[in-house]
């Protein structure tokens, strides 16, 4: 499957109660409309063969002959498809009756699942009829397609694998067993599979699609698993009860399709084999075999070159929905503090010292700062905020810096730098007038030596300002704004860094302080190392490097997700699509990676940070990489 996608399908086809021929022709078409579009699995809802609510029917030999006629009919009529489908039936073994998930593909059953656990309370009697599954495994005899075809079939727990995609293992579980305290699902994941479809008849009551829809998501985040559940629904008895079709397919943790509740037909998603095996690779604590025995059944399926319907968020840092945002801004802010506020209680140090440009890193970082402050009770005339302008400093910049820190309460040291910067370049011979990254650097060193011997003056640390996402591109001067006592941005990406100080401006109550916040937002992102053009920043970031928006994307899904570059082009120019080409897109990519390996060297040493999000690169937390690391290999997957 092209970078590891398989499309699939829950699917409530419209049943009658008891006529096992009317469901079967639902249940042949719903297969065929899957297989139509590229699913390669199709799971449907508990007993769908017969209907869930026959009662006392299922104890009717005539009901349970047309099921395992019907069966037979399925099977027979979807054999040239290249689809496993599932559909749940009762099956007479031993003269006990089992609830039970039949998984078949190529005219043949690959293995019969029976339900373990039988609900008997409140409104669920199948004790009455079905008899719980002990756990033995064993195999069966079933005829086909005559009474010559005799199949030996797989009758238990078991995964079924595919051998000519090997990240593709599928395991099934029966809606209750999903409720208990200890789902077959656990053992089914730990013997392998990465795919566990659900066949349920969930009646619909008040408040239990939220319940269901966490159920789902949750196991499917235990697991790291794909997880496709297919809900009864429109033809089942409303005697007593009411069933919706509410189907949900999800990927660790993350519910990525769901149909409308009282609705019948196919609910699609495309799940990503290759991510979930990554995250169980870089998961230690993932088992690597079950404890319990499980039979493997192989089955071979050809692979799909998908038209990607999935949507990535364009910006996976920053929540969609408007009270998420506020939620997570407020969380973060406080996070950041408490991180610093620990820190500077442990050192008993009363002074912080901020190199404060007015641009949206260092105002962060200052808010941050005063949060911190407030929490241990500290004066914030403790908070030693310094301005430091060189050639390329513009007096918007500084004069909100000014602003911000009258209206926070801290101290404001202006330092203007020039006339250092200029013996430092008489005394290494550095010609004013060439505009190069000696001449860039110089001033941001100068910076930092600054702020640390004012620091060691006033008995304070220096917080640093820098951002996730200049870390991963390496933009930072090294040993200059590089380094820090405590860095309180380390794990925020540029994107988020916007909704954190927008957040803080809506927030305050000082009209004066919100304005300046605004103004800071609207301010281009620049180092402001090169002298202005006509008094306007000349040195825009975004315009060497790229957009931040793409940089945080790719650092996401290739960090995080641990995406090649190849899929992560291909799933961003369908989340830019109408904002960024797909030559644009690769342009900035490359430049990201080529970035990303060559400026390791200063991820190595960085100052302490608290981690914020699932992202970071400290060296001492979730990114180990060596310094050195060869970039060949994702500059050739790029290409492909």
């Amino acid at each position: 499957m092209k970078d590891g996608f398989i499309r699939v399908a829950a699917a409530t086809p419209d049943i009658k109660v008891a006529d096992c021929r009317y469901n079967a022709e639902q249940i042949i078409s719903l297969i065929k409309q899957a297989a139509e579009q590229d699913a390669s699995i199709v799971v449907f809802p508990e007993l769908c063969v017969t209907g869930y609510t026959c009662g006392d029917l299922f104890l009717q030999k005539i009901l349970l002959d047309g099921a395992e006629n019907a069966l037979k009919r399925i099977i027979r009529e979807t054999a040239e498809l290249d689809i496993i489908s599932i559909v749940g039936v009762p099956l007479e073994l031993n003269g006990k009756l089992y609830n039970c998930a039949a998984a078949f593909k190529g005219g043949k059953i690959l293995g019969f699942v029976p339900k373990k656990n039988i609900p008997n309370y409140s409104e669920f009697y199948e004790m009455r009829h079905f008899k719980p599954w002990n756990g033995e495994t064993g195999i069966v005899e079933f005829y086909g397609f005559s009474d010559h075809d005799k199949q030996y079939v797989p009758f238990g727990d078991c995964v079924f694998t595919c051998e000519n995609v090997p990240e593709l293992c599928i395991g099934v579980e029966i809606c209750e067993d999903l409720w208990t305290p200890e789902p077959p699902s656990g053992k089914l994941a730990a013997a392998g599979a990465t795919v566990i479809c659900n066949l349920s008849a969930s009646d619909e009551m008040i408040g239990k699609g939220d319940y269901r829809r966490q159920l789902v998501s949750s196991q499917s985040a235990r697991l790291v698993c794909g997880y496709i559940y297919a809900d009864a629904g429109m033809g089942e008895s409303t005697q007593d009860l009411v069933f919706s079709g509410h189907n949900l397919i999800a990927e660790n943790g993350t519910i990525i399709s769901e149909s409308r509740k009282f609705t019948t037909g196919l609910t699609f998603g495309e799940i990503d084999l290759q991510r979930l095996s990554m995250e169980r690779r870089r998961m230690n604590t993932f088992p690597s075999e079950s404890s319990e025995k499980v039979m493997k059944v192989d089955f071979e399926i050809k692979p799909k070159e998908l038209s990607l319907e999935r949507f990535y968020p364009p910006m996976p840092f920053v929540p969609a929905n408007k009270s998420d945002l506020e939620n997570r801004c407020g969380e973060i802010l406080t996070m950041q503090a408490a991180g610093l506020a620990t820190r500077l209680r442990h050192i008993g140090c009363k002074t912080a010292v901020i190199g404060l440009s007015g641009g949206l890193d260092s105002t962060l970082a200052l808010i941050v700062t005063v949060r911190a402050f407030d929490m241990l009770g500290l004066d914030r005339r403790g908070i030693i905020a310094v301005t430091m302008p060189c050639f390329g400093t513009t007096s918007r910049t500084k004069s909100n810096a000014h602003f911000l820190a009258e209206a926070y309460g801290t101290v404001l040291k202006e330092i203007n730098i020039t006339d250092s910067v200029r013996s430092h370049f008489k005394d290494i011979e550095q010609d004013e007038n060439t505009l190069d990254v000696t001449f860039e650097n110089g001033q941001a060193r100068e910076r930092t030596q600054v702020l640390m011997d004012i620091a060691n003056q006033k008995g304070g640390i220096v917080i640093g300002t820098g951002d996730l996402s200049e870390l991963a591109l390496g933009w930072a001067t090294y040993n200059g704004d590089h380094m820090s006592m405590y860095g309180v941005n380390a794990s925020i990406p540029k994107t988020l860094v916007r909704h954190l100080v927008n957040f803080e401006s809506i927030s305050t109550s000082d009209k004066t302080l919100a304005k300046v916040l605004q103004d800071i937002l609207a301010t281009p992102v620049s180092p402001e190392l090169l002298p202005p053009a006509d008094g306007e920043i000349s040195q825009k970031t975004e315009d060497i490097v790229g957009p931040y928006e793409l940089h945080d994307f790719f650092l996401y899904y290739m960090v995080r997700c641990g995406f090649p570059p190849s899929k992560i082009l291909r799933i961003a120019e369908k989340s830019f699509a109408g904002q960024y080409d797909r030559e644009t897109i690769k342009k900035w990519l490359t430049v990201f990676v080529k970035r990303f390996f060559s400026q390791q060297f200063k991820r190595s040493c960085l100052p302490d940070s608290p981690k914020v999000g699932s992202v970071t690169l400290s060296p001492r937390g979730d990114w180990r990489m060596p310094s050195d690391a060869c970039v060949r290999l994702w500059l050739e997957d790029l290409e492909k």
